[in-house]
């Protein structure tokens, strides 16, 4: 049963660590957006190919239509609700399980 709480704890571990640098990555992005990236820059370009996907369906819903983009905010939070909820659920887990 050990085996399996190791397992869970390292996937914990990696989850949280992936959660981490998606959360920076969106940082980036936001960032760079108040200036005026160049878009065939590559660094830019990655950017907003890796985040693309998740902020543009919060953008979608939320549409305020004021000209303030709070997709990154949201997309923020949600890492930090999947964080709290998944990561140290996973945690809890693998210590019973050892």
């Amino acid at each position: 049963m050990f085996v399996i709480g190791n397992l869970l704890e390292a996937l914990a571990v990696v989850a949280d660590y992936v959660l981490w640098a998606y959360m920076w990555i969106i940082i980036a992005r936001a960032l760079i957006s108040w200036v005026n990236p160049d878009p065939w820059n590559p660094i830019v370009r990655f950017l907003e190919r890796v985040t693309e996907p998740v902020l543009y369906p919060i953008r979608r819903r939320l549409s305020f239509g004021m000209g303030l983009d709070l997709s990154p905010v949201i997309a923020i939070l949600i890492i930090i609700f999947l964080q709290v909820a998944i990561v140290q659920s996973l945690r809890e887990l693998a210590v019973r399980m050892h």
